[in-house]
Formats: structure tokens, sequence, C-alpha cells
């Protein structure tokens, strides 16, 4: 805003002085807009009449109102083109030679952007400001426009764009590793840097947008130069000359930071921020990391050197002034030709560069760029971010992806339960017998009182015949016995209708008098056992019946499976799912064993199964997903995948599936994308830890085994120096430090339902006291391995393998051990096992999946060491009870009968089961405890009815006890479930010829 002043008297033109600045952002009319109207506050400039005398005085503002003849892109170039913005926030910890004091220099950085054309499109930024440091830069704090004629304070400042900063964690480039908090937290208080916080917007077409993506893909690495060029005044007048001075010695401190730009390929990412480190730029490296043939400082004709000798140098549309002096502006370009290398000689330093495995930081021709060198000296980092308005690959929406779920598992709802029926029916029956017996015992009392029930054994019939005569006489006299034939006729109703299906007219007088007569039957019946139990004091007891509970179950069917009885273990399944079919947990227990036999094609319907019963479930997805890829259903597991990303976006094994399902299909740069995304959610959950670690011991809580956890943790992390969990930007693979297996507590009464351990069927959940740092694709082989998806395992153990910071570790080995367990590979399996011994001698997993895999090899007094071994542990293993089991059967066969007694004990309190009774039955048998054993085989009979072994001591004891019906029945069941055993069944007819009765058949 210019004001024209009135011309004084001898004045030839009209003077003119600048008021105010505002600036109009022109965007609207890229994204298809052809007019708009917007109000912008006017910045005054110094001493202009437009300031404020005082504080608190309301800005003066521009309508401005812009207008253009036709929109000046189509509605292809807006839906295909981009928006590409880039902030360059700042340059922390700088060489220490970069002072304040002396000759003005211009700190700039530049990089290229790719278009459809032959050339790429620079962007620049320049006069970056040099601070000594002392204090953070605030934040947010405004990002500025990268135009050099603005004069009017406040008027630089893009308004409602913001610099707000983040955690480093979340960072997306170089140093945000918890190790490098420190460093730089010291550098962006204390130390030097340069700040610019200048954003710079690039539109690409469609054309250019495709270019871009593609360059992405090929070159990955985008270099961003820095550079410093001494400001020199152009003197005034024609006669005068430039100094001849070396362009290359004006163009100092020339670095290069290397940006990775593939997480732009990810799908959905728009935006990333991030510090770089700066190195020297050597024009080999450059373009062997990133193609780029050239520089924008050393070889675009020195352009920009030649502009910075006059003014206006952060203007980006100014025509770019060179020296009027043509003959020095010649000369200037022909030493810069002689002094720019070939691309033949790039090329060739550059093959020579790839053959070699020297590091960036020493390259022999670090001598060419010895003052670059100081940028790797001083640390220093630049902080960027690079923004588009669409993101270049688009991410399918959770609502797409729930969908495609629905379409290929439809939910089912659960089943309504019916509120009548035939059992409904009977148990009102029940109800109705159960009321009305009270009530004729109330009756009963009132007329002949309590004390006659006491003494009924002392009265005599006709006593009692006489007392029911007068019973019921009152109740027909007082009306009651009709009352109590209306009470029941409508339960008696239901019966007929509901068990008889009886609901319309006889066809004949025999057919009603056939179904009454079989109805009363039933109803007398019936009644028997309503007044059975509604006074079972009258009645002889009955044995009470054990009912074995869900978790039971599962504990009975992994017996099973270890002991390799897989049609006893499918029946103890299909119990669980009998009983709980809307249990979709059943389900997946079902899949798993499924996986074992490897019934691939009937885990996946069981895991289908509990997806439809709830499709947020995530591990239902993950094994749908994992199911997917065995049966080679990709597009399928893609989905299944990409669900549980969107679901549960921290769940780390769901990361870790989706990148190695990208892994199966060549696609490297998702499967950067998902491990990236799977250690930074590790990460984020090992910091919450701490803080959590925090809070306990700051409240002076004792320390627990969490607290040891994290500071054995953080010990580890700062005598390696090396992050808990780590993602460098070069390499997509890495991952974690190995970690130590731990022990996971299971409580006595539940351990039945979750105990995940087998020896021919590990479920290798591996447990210590205290977990030290894991990678994500050792707590991805976990969960595989707790299905059973062994084929699986293998592909992520190579990755656990070659992680810099995974690698062979104690659970690696054990893990490797297990999957040849499972193959009855013994040799392999002894081999990974001395090896995870070496690297931790006092794990008790390793001990205890010796003792199996000595005990599957029948080499049991090795097997023997090692269980004792591990129980003698402080840590117990994460599969005690099959460790105690095969202990005690070990000490039964060597006749150590009192250690197998208390081996057993200490088993059935943890984890009761039919073959933990039966070994503490046969231990106090063999003991001559015969109460003992008859009260622990009863407990193991009750558990399992069909155990041969179990009705086979049973009938030992009742022999020697002397109770000849019990022991003719119990062998009547062992013959019946034809006992495999022929010592025992030897044992049982000797028994029977001492005593002289038990075999029925003689």
């Amino acid at each position: 805003m210019t004001e024209v002043l009135p011309k004084e008297k001898k004045q030839k033109e009209e003077k003119t002085m600048i008021l105010g600045q505002a600036v109009v952002d022109l965007l609207p009319l890229l994204e298809g807009e052809s007019s708009f109207e917007t109000m912008v506050p006017l910045h005054p400039v110094p001493g202009s009449p437009l300031e404020p005398l005082r504080s608190g005085v309301k800005q003066c503002s521009l309508e401005v109102k812009v207008f253009v003849a036709e929109p000046l892109l189509t509605a292809a170039q807006i839906s295909g083109g981009s928006l590409l913005k880039v902030t360059l926030e700042a340059a922390y910890s700088v060489p220490e030679s970069f002072i304040p004091m002396g000759l003005l220099q211009n700190f700039m950085v530049g990089l290229q952007v790719p278009s459809a054309g032959e050339k790429d499109y620079p962007i620049f930024f320049k006069n970056g400001t040099l601070k000594l440091g002392g204090e953070r830069e605030p934040v947010p704090r405004p990002k500025k426009w990268p135009i050099a004629n603005i004069l009017a304070p406040g008027a630089n400042y893009i308004p409602d764009a913001f610099i707000v900063g983040g955690p480093y964690e979340e960072e997306e480039g170089e140093l945000n590793r918890p190790e490098d908090r420190e460093f730089r937290n010291q550098a962006e208080c204390i130390k030097k840097r340069i700040t610019w916080d200048l954003e710079s917007r690039c539109y690409l077409d469609p054309p250019a947008v495709i270019s871009f993506q593609k360059r992405i893909a090929d070159c990955r690495f985008w270099p961003v130069e820095i550079t410093r060029v001494p400001l020199v005044t152009v003197p005034k007048g024609k006669s005068a000359k430039f100094e001849k001075t070396d362009d290359e010695g004006q163009l100092s401190f020339h670095g290069v930071a290397y940006v990775n730009m593939v997480p732009l390929l990810y799908p959905g990412v728009k935006r990333i921020r991030g510090a770089f480190h700066v190195y020297p730029y050597l024009g080999s490296t450059v373009y062997e990391k990133t193609k780029c043939l050239f520089s924008l400082f050393r070889d675009t004709d020195h352009n920009l050197i030649q502009n910075n000798k006059i003014g206006g140098i952060n203007s980006p549309v100014s025509k770019p002034v060179i020296s009027k002096n043509l003959k020095e502006d010649k000369t200037v370009k022909e030493k810069d030709m002689e002094a720019r290398p070939r691309p033949g000689d790039v090329q060739a330093s550059s093959i020579k560069s790839q053959s070699s495995d020297t590091p960036l930081e020493v390259e022999p021709s670090l001598c060419n760029n010895p003052e670059g060198q100081q940028y790797v000296e001083a640390g220093t980092y630049i902080v960027l971010e690079i923004e588009l308005d669409k993101a270049l690959v688009p991410k399918r929406m959770p609502e797409e992806l729930a969908r495609r779920v629905k379409e290929m598992i439809p939910p089912r709802p659960p089943v309504t339960r019916r509120t009548g029926g035939a059992q409904k029916a009977v148990s009102d029956y029940h109800m109705q017998i159960k009321n009305i017996s009270r009530a004729i015992l109330n009756e009963y009392h009132r007329m002949f009182g309590k004390q006659a029930v006491q003494v009924e054994s002392d009265l005599d019939s006709e006593t009692l015949e006489e007392q029911k005569c007068q019973l019921n006489y009152e109740l027909n006299c007082s009306g009651k016995y009709f009352a109590f034939k209306e009470q029941l006729k409508h339960a008696v109703v239901k019966i007929v209708r509901e068990k008889y299906l009886k609901t319309t007219a006889f066809e004949s007088q025999e057919e009603l008098q056939k179904f009454i007569s079989e109805l009363y039957v039933f109803l007398v019946d019936q009644m028997h056992v309503a007044v059975n139990q509604a006074m079972p004091d009258d009645v002889q007891g009955t044995p009470s019946t054990i009912y074995t509970s869900s978790e039971q179950l599962r504990l009975f069917a992994f017996e099973a499976e270890v002991n390799e009885n897989y049609e006893m273990a499918t029946v103890y399944y299909e119990e669980r799912l009998v009983r709980e079919p809307q249990n979709l947990e059943h389900w997946l227990d079902y899949g798993a064993f499924c996986l074992l036999t490897k019934d691939n094609i009937k885990a996946q319907e069981c895991f289908r199964k509990a997806l439809s019963l709830n499709q947020n479930h995530i591990h239902s997805l993950l094994l749908c997903g994992v199911l997917a890829v065995l049966m080679e259903n990709y597009e399928q597991a893609e989905i299944f995948f990409e669900d549980a990303t969107c679901l549960e976006p921290t769940n780390v094994v769901a990361w870790t599936l989706l990148g190695l399902y990208y892994e199966i299909q060549n696609n490297d740069i998702r499967m950067e994308m998902a491990f990236h995304e799977a250690f930074k959610q590790l990460q984020a959950r090992v910091l919450r830890a701490q803080v959590t670690k925090q809070r306990i011991t700051g409240l002076g809580a004792p320390l627990s085994i969490l607290d040891e956890f994290l500071d054995e943790s953080s010990n580890l992390q700062s005598e390696s120096h090396e992050p808990i969990l780590s993602v460098q930007s070069q390499d997509p693979t890495t991952s974690q430090k190995p970690s130590n297996t731990f022990i996971k507590e299971i409580p006595l009464k539940k351990e039945a339902s979750k105990c995940q351990e087998s020896s021919t069927c590990l479920h290798p959940t591996l447990y210590s006291v205290s977990q030290t740092p894991t990678t994500i694709f050792m707590e991805t082989i976990r969960f595989l391995m707790k299905v059973n998806a062994v084929q699986y395992v293998h592909r992520v153990l190579a990755h656990e393998l070659l992680c810099p910071h995974g690698g062979p570790s104690c659970e690696y080995y054990l893990v490797l051990a297990q999957t040849h367990l499972l193959k009855k590979d013994f040799a392999k399996a002894e081999e990974y096992l001395q090896q995870a011994a070496q690297m931790d001698y006092l794990n008790p997993n390793v001990w205890g999946t010796k003792g199996h895999l000595y005990f599957l090899r029948g080499n049991h007094a090795e097997a023997k060491a090692c269980y004792e071994r591990t129980i003698s542990f402080v840590a117990d293993a994460s599969e005690m009870h099959f460790i105690f089991l095969r202990l005690g059967q070990i000490y039964l066969e060597e006749k150590e009968y009192k250690k197998a007694k208390k081996t057993y004990l200490q088993v059935c309190k943890r984890s009761p089961s039919c073959l933990t009774w039966l070994g503490l039955g046969i231990a106090c048998y063999q003991l001559d405890e015969l109460t003992e054993a008859e009260d622990a085989l009863s407990e193991a009979n009750a558990l399992n009815n069909y155990n041969a072994e179990v009705w086979a001591y049973l009938a030992l004891v009742c022999l020697k006890a002397g109770r000849q019906l019990e022991a003719e029945q119990a062998y009547k069941y062992m013959m019946k479930l034809k006992l495999k055993d022929e010592s025992l069944l030897a044992e049982i007819h000797m028994v029977q010829e001492t005593v002289g009765f038990g075999n029925p058949s003689f």
C-alpha cells in the first residue's frame, strides 16, 4: 500500500511512500477456484503512519478480491496433481567455525523436485540466521514466506501455518532413537544453529506426480544440499569491476543430507518430518546414494553465487542479475566448466565407490571437502518437513476393509435361546411337584407334629396307614387336593405339547388310552425325581457329579496333544464347542490344534467361525490372514492384515505379519513401512513402561518384577549405547536386541486354561522373570508358535537372524529346537538346545525342553536330570505341568515311589487332571497306602472315566481291600476299554488268583 505525496515546487515526479504490506495467498486458484475473496492484515512498515501509537489498537486490514478469466487447472489436473510443501526449520549443532562476526555469510539449502520434463525444479532456502544458542526454538512458531521483498515486520509470516515440533520418536528421520534424545536436547538448546523457518511450495501436475513417485521408488534417498556463500556488495558506477575471486572458494562448507523419501510411498502417508545428518558433499557418494549427477550449488553455472552479489537474493522470482561485465561472467563460466567433473568421470568414481565397503565418513575423497567434514565432526543435522496435500499411494479406508471382511465372512449373530421347549416344560413340572410336596409336608406337620417324622422308624404300618387316610380326608375336605390338581394342570399340558408334540385330537379311544398310560408312567417317574431332589434326606445319597470346566477340558485336550492322542484331544475340543458354541476362544484353540495336525482347511473354518462371532477380534483376523497366506489366498490375506492394523494400530504383531505378507509379494516399500510401524509401536510401548516405572518408583513403591525388568533394560541400553528399539532409515529389516526368555507364572487354579506348553506339540510362549528388550520378529514368533503356525515361523526366524538388533539369542535357538522337536528331528533339536544353553545356562526353559528331548528319545536318565534341574530354579519354566508329569512317570519307572508321590502332589495342586491323579494313585498304591490311592484314583475317574489304566488300578485297590463287587465292576470296565499295558494286566490276574475273586469269567 503506497501513498502518493503531492508534488512540491520544482519537482518533476511525484513522491511516494510505502505505508504497509499485505500478503495474499493465491493457493485457492490452484484448488480449482476462479475467484475468491479474503481479508488480509495490513502490516505497517517502520515509520509508517499506520503504526499503532499504542498497544491494543485493532490492526488495519485489506479486503482483497481475486479473479481469473478461467480456472488455472482442469478437473483432471486437480484430481491427478498434488501440491508439495517443503519446510526447512533449522540446522543444529553447526561447526564451531561458524561465527556471526566478520564477513557476512548467506547460508543456503537447496533440493530438486522431479518434474515431467528433462530438468528438475530447484527449491532454495536462503538467508539462514546464525544463532549462538542458549535456548530452545519456541513451538509453535509461524512459518515464513520464502520471498525477500517483504519490508513490513510480520508480513513474512504465513497465516495459519505453524511449526509445531513433536516427540523425536515419532519423526521419520535418523535421530529418533532413545539414545539420540540427550544429544538433540543439547544441540537444540545449547549449541549453535542456523534457522530458516521457511515454507516453499511446488505444484506437481499429474505427469510430475508420476515422475515424483517413480523417482522415489528408484532412488529412495533425496539429496538436500547446504552451503555457505559470502555476501558481496556490488560496487556502483559503470567503471566498477569485480575482483577476480575463486568461485569454488566462495562456495564453502558444502554439505548434503540424505532424506529417505520412501515413507511417502506408504499407503495414506502425506507428510514426513525428521532430523537428517549432514555429510560432506562428495560427487561419487551422492551419485551412489541418490543417482543425482549434478549439484544445485556447484554445477548450475554459479547463478546463486552471482546472485549473491546483488540485493534481493531471497526472491526466487527475481531475474538472476548476473554481472554486467560480460567478459568476467564468461571467464567465470569457463572456469566453472573446467572445474566441473564430466558425467563419465562421475560415473567412474561412482562405480569405484560402489565396489568399496568403506563407510561414508572415511572415504579417501574427503580430502576434497575438508570443510564439509566439519559437519560430521560437529554432528550437524537439519530438520526438514515434506508434505503433500494428497497421498501418493491412497490407503483403503477402515469402512471398506470392514465391508470386505463381511463379504468374505458374514457375521453370525448368537442364536437366541428358546424360553420354551421340552426341557423347560419338564423343569416347570419338577418345580410344581416340589412346591406341592412342601405344602403337603407342612400339612402333615400341622396335623401330626414334626416329632412324628423323627420317630417315623418306630411307627408301625397300621399307624402310618391311618395317618395317610386322615391326611387324604383333610386334603379332600379342605379343597386343597383339587387346588393341587389345578396347580399341576398347566405344567402337564406343557409337557404334552412340548415333549410329546400332541396338539390335536386323538383319532380313536385306543390311541388316547395308550397315550395316557405312557404319559402317566413318565409323570410318575419325574415326580419321584423331583421329590428326591426336594427331600434328599429321605432317599439314599447319590454320588455327586463333578462338572469339568472349560479350562479343565482345555488342559485335558492339551495333555492328549502332548501324548499324540489326537483322537482324544479332538473329543475334548469338540466338547468345549458343544458347551459354548458362541465362545470364539474355543474356536481359536480348536483351529490351532488343527494347524498342529496339518488340517489347514478345518483350521481355516475354525478361525473364520471365530471371526464371524466378532469381526473386530484382532487374533481372529490375524489367524485368518495367516491361513490365507498358507493357502495362497493372498488378496484375502491383505484384507485381513490391513483390517487388523486399522482396528488396533498399536498391535506390533499385526504390523509385522503385514510386513511379512508384503515380503512374499515382493513389495519392498510397503514391507519397510509395516516393519517401521511395528518398530515404532514396540518402542512406544517400552517408553510407556518406563514412564509407568518412574511413576511407581516416584510414589515410593517397592521394586517389583516390572521395575527390575525396566532397570535391567535401561542398564543394557546405557552399557551398549544402542537403542532398545531402532529403525535405521537405510535398512528396513533392522530390529531390536535379542532377548532372554521369560517365565509366565500360572495360577494354581487357572493353569489348566493358561498353560501353553508341550513337548511334541510345544506352544513355546517363552518366559523368564525379567523380560529384556525384544524384537518385533520374536514377538511375532511367540504368537505363531502359540497357535502352531510352524510353517510361518521359519520365515520370521530368518528375519530375526538377519536383524542387526536381533540375531541369534537363547530364545531364537530355543524356538528352533522346538520346531525340530515337532518334526521329530532330535539331532537338530539337540544341537540348537546346546547353543541355547551356551547363551543362557540358567534358563529354565532350556533345561525343560532338553528334558522333553531326552524323554522322547527314551533316555530317561538324562531326562530326569534335566527335569530335576528345571524344578530347582527359582523361576518356573513355561511348561511345568508336563515337566512334573514326566518326572513323576520316571520316578515310578525307577520305583522311587515317595519322590513320585511328592511330584504328583505338586502338580495336582497346580493343575489337576486325570493323569496327575492317576500318577498319584499309582504311587500311593505302590506304597500300600490304599485309602489315599483309592481317593486319588476316584478323582482321576471322575475327571475321565474312559481311562482304562485308572480302572485297572481301581480294580487292584478293590482286590487288595477285599471288595469283590467293586473289583469285578472295575475289571469289567477295564476290559471294555481294552487296557494295552500287558504287564499291568498280568499283575491284576495274579492278584485275582491270590485273593480268589475279581474275574467274573472264571
